[in-house]
């Protein structure tokens, strides 16, 4: 009874969440299906029909490909698995309404990283996933196994790293005389930010008013993060006045300024980027795939690079955006179905084909040092950028913080990116004022 009615406290803060959709979706191919479905040829070996639901294209496909290897590999345990693709809020708000109602939840289900808490409160209808992770937990970046758990259990296989880089646009710097192999600190950035004004009139950075990444990776470089260690909201805290503050400063020295769309993962900022109005990108690896698909046109152009930290020796990156992939407690099958999401999303062909096929950076490292993969000159990420994206990770992979979601991350993020940060940015009002206020807000929603 207890989780029925934390449930139908989900339903009501739905509006909420999908206000800050643009800013914690940080996977796939920017663009979903409103009802597509494909369906495996091979038949189950227990006779099973199942279901799959997800929000992004990419994934079905790439869930339909890793079933038929599955499938192949393991003629005793076939599965048959229709794939579904909704649009996002759509298939997270029917999710719900199917584990409130203990009827009609599909039996695996991507849930996007920012709506994740919502269905770990109370006593989660999700199966646990340790079983199937034990083999894998020592080769898997930990905080995104945090990013689905609760109380030591994995509810959710994460999809990707999401590891924040820097990306250069180097022959626009050279032309202002600017390396980037020099900017280490957020001053050499800010620095650098000047020059490029100076000698360009033009952008150098930019300044998000509806995303966060940077926000986020400055605080995670502080060991900080959106809330305390209890997960009470921490908008006002000290680190994120320093944080917000740096941004500010940034922008009044024109080393970075407001994009059109707000952020850069948006068809407005990919125009400005790829007409050159910018010359460096904050954002997550999985960003490459916005390089090769809708700026085809920069490819040598960038660089890949960690990116600056407030001192040298500071820890450089954070995990951003992701997809946690369930088995609900109706699912059928269920042994066999954790098993193949294991192998799809956490084995090495698993990992392989995500790094292929979705130019994710995977969570199991294994594969992060095996050169046949990491350096294949065949790969489109390897041959659009000036580095390689694996030499980057491997340089800072120990240094990848976590980000927290929890149950007031929706809030949080809704504040951010709908308020603040366009009342500090596009209005100039008190950045201190204005954390306070946003602190105030979310603590008044979740009382």
């Amino acid at each position: 009874m207890k989780s029925v009615k934390i449930l139908k406290k989900i339903a009501t803060i739905a509006a909420a969440t999908s206000l800050v959709a643009t800013m914690l979706v940080g996977c796939g191919s920017g663009a979903t299906s409103s009802d597509n479905s494909g369906k495996a040829s091979t038949a189950s070996s227990s006779g099973d029909k199942l279901q799959m639901w997800t929000f992004v294209d990419m994934h079905a496909k790439f869930y339909q490909k890793m079933l038929e290897k599955w499938n192949t590999n393991n003629p005793d345990k076939k599965l048959d698995i229709e794939f579904t693709v909704l649009p996002y809020d759509d298939m997270h708000n029917k999710l719900q309404s199917a584990l409130l109602s203990g009827q009609g939840a599909p039996d695996i289900c991507d849930i996007e990283v920012g709506k994740f808490p919502n269905f770990l409160k109370g006593e989660p209808q999700l199966e646990t996933l340790d079983d199937v992770v034990g083999p894998y937990k020592d080769k898997i970046v930990p905080s995104r196994l945090a990013l689905y758990s609760k109380e030591g259990k994995v509810y959710g296989l994460p999809t990707h790293v999401g590891a924040v880089v820097a990306y250069y646009n180097t022959e626009l710097l050279e032309k202002a005389g600017i390396d980037y192999k020099s900017i280490v600190t957020w001053d050499d950035f800010q620095k650098a930010g000047e020059k490029y004004y100076a000698a360009t009139g033009k952008n150098f950075g930019t300044c998000d008013t509806a995303g966060s990444t940077t926000l986020s990776l400055m605080l995670g470089q502080q060991k900080s993060d959106y809330v305390t260690a209890d997960a009470k909201p921490a908008i006002n805290s000290p680190q994120m006045v320093k944080a917000v503050t740096k941004l500010k400063d940034m922008q009044n020295a024109h080393a970075i300024a407001t994009i059109p769309g707000g952020q850069p993962d948006t068809t407005d900022a990919e125009a400005a980027i790829n007409a050159g109005d910018y010359a460096v990108v904050i954002k997550a690896l999985w960003y490459m795939n916005r390089f090769t698909t809708y700026m085809p046109e920069q490819a040598g152009k960038w660089a890949i690079a960690a990116p600056p930290t407030w001192q040298k020796g500071d820890p450089r990156s954070i995990g951003d955006g992701g997809t946690g992939t369930v088995v609900t407690k109706t699912a059928k099958n269920k042994d066999n179905v954790k098993a193949f999401l294991a192998y799809a999303k956490l084995s090495e062909d698993g990992t392989k084909a995500i790094w292929e096929d979705l130019g994710f950076d995977p969570t199991n490292m294994d594969v992060w040092t095996n050169k046949e993969i990491t350096h294949n000159k065949d790969n489109q990420y390897v041959k659009f950028f000036k580095t390689n994206p694996f030499d980057v990770l491997n340089d800072m992979k120990s240094e990848i913080q976590l980000i927290k979601s929890t149950e007031a991350s929706p809030n949080i993020g809704a504040v951010i990116a709908t308020t603040t940060l366009n009342s500090i940015f596009e209005d100039n009002k008190d950045i201190k004022q204005t954390l306070d206020e946003a602190q105030q807000q979310v603590e008044n929603e979740l009382k």
